[in-house]
């Protein structure tokens, strides 16, 4: 009774306009989600990518957590006991390791890097109860990410296809659809970028970053994170290097498109960006720099019937030992008309120690960079993205993460993952590094949860209508106080996160669940409603 109370209820106020009023009468009865920690697990084991990518399947109530340490997926139970561990070390190599993991009703899909460039990767299909290997299926090279189809019958995987350190060997990024059945006998389709060889300049001149030694289009793009529609038939994958976003056909098996994301232009008012990590202050101010949106995990949801596509803007530079695109600003050298002032903006209090690109930025090819980029935007966006690649941001949260931890954290403002005791760590590099991300629905409403890689925590923003989102809260388990080597201080650098709904819950409430790489630590949260008339009995 109370879920169909609840249910009438909400869909009668969904009908309402999507405005602060509409949002304040959400708040008014249902109150305001907020984390609350229910339990972490910890695998004792710092810097190691013990605890990576995590997983939910409802069916059985377990949590799938990729530990690459011990070549093993975790499995834990809602009560956050390790009850079991699949191991991969003798999948396509004595070295391969899990990259990633997902699970759809009863199934999990495990994809499965051989630590080396040359060879393929797999994707396992494990039974959850049992544990037992279904199958085993051959992919792209470094498979990277892996998920289910809203359907359940496909599941899809970025392969990045990076190069080897040296970068003498740099195999073709391609995204796998494998066809499930059930789990014993599934069958691979691969879909490339060869048909885009042909395009390069047309690429470039849409703003794709295609800039690796010689590389062809195809090994040039590299799929890192994927999100597919609600109706199962388009992929949306990043191509993070390249500051972009593929669009898959999934029905016929084929890259559709490459839509460039653009930059962010942080001399814009509410664009701006601490960028010293030598002034020891915190210093948010606009600068005549444009950001790389270039995010690592993506997401969708629908609105009025619309998908949008919701993007954690990481950044990330190629830096290997055959070719590095990174540079600092104090190490450029900049065009004096573009940049009367470079030398008050090359101090290293100021713009000379952000990181940027040497790939990117000489416009007129003589030799000086006549526009600075920096990696990441240090923000998460909506998008509207069309089939033809055409990319329309719908919202950008700004300069909101380093405000909000500017507050909140004045003390350990864009501290680094790894070490306590790092005030502006950060700062010269990517910020608070927004990486996880994922989607959460729950009354009628829709939220986005963004972890920060660098100083930690989750940001939850109201997006049921993507063009006013507002931020709720910021949570952060982690313990500044503590020693991080030691295992004291907490939760450290959120790589993965899945929300579980109501429906699906093991408790009343949803949870979220987030794995942390550098702490090998795996929390669960449960969301929990403040402030409004029912939020007690949502509680309950």
């Amino acid at each position: 009774m109370r879920l169909l109370l609840v249910s009438l209820a909400t869909i009668a106020i969904s009908l309402l306009p999507q405005t602060a009023k509409a949002n304040n009468i959400f708040d008014i009865l249902w109150g305001k989600p907020t984390l609350q920690v229910e339990w972490t697990y910890s695998t004792g084991v710092f810097d190691e990518s013990a605890a990576e990518i995590v997983a939910y399947d409802s069916a059985t109530h377990r949590i799938f957590v990729t530990n690459g340490n011990d070549q093993a997926v975790d499995v834990l139970d809602v009560e956050g006991n390790k009850i079991g561990a699949i191991d991969v070390s003798g999948i396509g190599s004595p070295d391969s390791t899990p990259t990633s993991v997902a699970s759809f009703n009863g199934l999990i899909a495990i994809a499965v890097d051989p630590d080396d460039t040359a060879v393929r990767g797999n994707v396992l299909f494990v039974d959850a109860s049992s544990l037992s290997v279904k199958s085993t299926v051959e992919v792209g090279f470094l498979p990277d990410m892996v998920t289910f189809t809203p359907n359940g019958k496909k599941v899809v995987v970025a392969n990045e296809g990076e190069p080897s350190d040296d970068y003498t060997l740099d195999p073709e990024g391609s995204i796998s659809i494998i066809t499930v059945g059930d789990g014993t006998q599934p069958s691979v389709k691969e879909a490339g970028f060869t048909a885009f060889n042909s395009q390069e300049a047309e690429l470039k001149a849409k703003g794709v970053r295609i800039f690796g030694p010689n590389a062809s289009v195809a090994q040039d793009l590299e799929p890192e994170y994927v999100a597919v529609s609600a109706d199962s038939k388009t992929a949306y994958v990043c191509l993070q290097e390249n500051n972009a976003v593929a669009v898959v056909d999934l029905r016929r098996g084929i890259v559709r498109s490459v839509a460039a994301l653009g930059f962010k232009d942080h001399s814009i008012p509410g664009n701006g960006i601490d960028a010293s990590n030598r002034d020891d202050a915190i210093n948010i101010q606009n600068w005549p720099t444009l950001g790389m949106y270039q995010p690592d995990s993506i997401a969708t949801y629908k609105f009025l019937g619309w998908t949008f596509v919701i993007t954690a803007n990481e950044g990330d530079a190629r830096d290997y030992d055959g070719f590095s695109e990174e540079e600092r600003v104090e190490d450029l050298t900049l065009d004096p008309a573009a940049y009367p002032n470079a030398a008050t903006l090359q101090s290293e209090e100021n713009l000379g120690r952000l990181k940027t690109t040497s790939a990117t930025g000489d416009t007129d090819g003589d030799g000086d960079f006549d526009q600075i980029y920096s990696y990441g935007a240090r923000s998460f966006s909506i998008w509207s993205i069309s089939r033809r690649g055409n990319a329309t941001q719908i919202y950008d949260s700004g300069d909101d993460f380093e405000q909000i931890t500017a507050s909140e954290l004045p003390l350990d403002f864009n501290s680094t993952d790894d070490e306590n005791d790092s005030f502006d760590n950060r700062s010269d590099d990517k910020g608070p590094e927004p990486e996880a991300l994922t989607i959460g629905h729950d009354l009628f409403q829709s939220y986005s949860l963004v972890g920060l890689e660098r100083v930690g925590g989750i940001m939850l923003y109201e997006i049921t209508n993507p063009f006013s989102p507002r931020f709720i809260e910021y949570k952060n388990n982690r313990d500044f106080a503590g020693d991080a080597e030691a295992g004291t201080a907490g939760d450290l650098a959120p790589e993965g996160i899945v929300f579980v709904s109501r429906s699906k819950s093991p408790f009343t409430e949803p949870v979220v669940v987030v794995s942390n790489e550098v702490s090998g630590t795996t929390t669960l949260y449960r969301v929990k409603r403040t402030g409004g008339i029912f939020s007690a009995w949502l509680n309950d």
